[in-house]
C-alpha cells in the first residue's frame, strides 16, 4: 500500500518528516515503509487496529525505540529538515525537543513540584530558585492543573487522581520546553470527564506545540485532530484532513475501519 502526506504543498515545510520507515523487532516487520508529514502546531491522530503499527510509529519520533533489543529501524525523519538518527544525533537532546506522555499516568513518587522540576534540573536548563519556580508553574498552568495543587505541590503527586496525574505528566512533559508532544493513548485509563478535560487541554497545547497521538476512539481523534492518518498492518493506508477521512475516505479499507465493519 502506497503510503500518504498529509501535508499539502500549499502549507509550509513540516514540522516532522517521516520517508520510508521500516521497523522490525527481531523477524516481526511492524512498520513497512511508510511515509507521511506532521504539520507544527496541528494535532495528527493515529489510528488503526491494535498492532498495525501506530504506537511503533509514534516512537521512532523520539527514538524510544533505541531501548529495545533487537529492533531495527531504517528510512529517514527529519526534525525541521534535520535527521534525527545517525551519529550526530543525540537521543537526549532529541528527547528534549520531543516530548512523551504515555498511555497510563506515570508521575514519578516524588512530590508534584519535583515531577515538574525532575526535566529542566536534569538537564541543567535552571538553577533553584525563583526561575525554576516559575518554571514549575508556568508547565502546571499550561497544564490546567495549577489551580488544583497550588496549594500542595510538596504533596505526592500519587495521590492525585488518575486525570489530575495523567495533566500532571503533561506538564512534566512540556517543563522543557519542547518542539513536539507525543500522546501514547493519553485518555485510555480516565474517566469521560478526565478525558473531556486532557482534550480541551490539548486543543490548548497546539497554539504552542506540536502534537501527535495515539488513539483508539475514532470519535476521539474526530473531535481532537486536524489531520489523520489510518494504520493498517504496518502501512499507512490513507492520511489527510480529519473531516475528509472521517466523511469521505478515498480508500475502500478506511471506510471499513471508519464504518466499524473491523478493528
Amino acid at each position: 500500500m502506497a503510503s500518504a502526506d498529509v501535508t499539502p504543498s500549499t502549507l509550509s515545510p513540516p514540522k516532522i518528516s517521516v520517508r520510508g520507515l521500516s521497523v522490525a523487532y527481531g523477524t516481526k516487520a511492524a512498520l513497512k515503509s511508510v511515509s507521511l508529514d506532521l504539520q507544527a502546531n496541528t494535532v495528527t491522530a493515529l489510528i488503526g487496529p491494535s498492532g498495525c503499527g501506530k504506537t511503533t510509529f509514534l516512537r521512532c519520533l523520539n527514538r524510544m525505540n533505541d531501548t529495545i533489543p533487537g529492533c531495527k529501524v531504517s528510512g529517514e525523519i527529519l526534525l525541521d529538515g534535520e535527521a534525527i538518527t545517525g551519529p550526530g544525533s543525540d537521543p537526549v537532546m532529541l528527547r528534549m525537543r520531543v516530548g512523551m506522555v504515555f498511555q497510563r499516568p506515570n508521575p514519578f513518587p516524588k512530590s508534584i513540584y519535583d515531577n515538574i522540576a525532575f526535566g529542566p534540573r536534569i538537564h541543567g536548563l535552571l538553577p533553584e530558585g525563583p526561575g525554576l519556580d516559575a518554571v514549575v508553574r508556568m508547565s502546571l498552568e499550561r497544564a490546567g492543573l495549577w489551580n488544583e495543587v497550588k496549594g500542595r505541590l510538596h504533596d505526592r503527586a500519587t495521590g492525585l487522581s488518575g486525570g489530575q496525574q495523567q495533566r500532571l505528566c503533561i506538564a512534566r512533559a512540556i517543563a522543557v520546553d519542547p518542539e513536539v508532544i507525543l500522546m501514547d493513548e493519553p485518555c485510555s485509563a480516565l474517566d469521560p470527564i478526565a478525558t473531556a478535560r486532557v482534550e480541551e487541554l490539548i486543543d490548548e497545547l497546539k497554539e504552542r506545540f506540536t502534537i501527535v497521538i495515539v488513539t483508539h476512539s475514532m470519535q476521539q481523534a474526530a473531535r481532537v485532530s486536524e489531520n489523520t492518518a489510518f494504520f493498517h498492518l504496518g502501512d499507512i493506508v490513507e492520511a489527510g484532513p480529519t473531516a475528509r477521512i472521517f466523511t469521505a475516505p478515498e480508500q475502500p479499507l478506511t471506510h471499513g475501519y471508519i464504518t466499524g465493519r473491523f478493528g
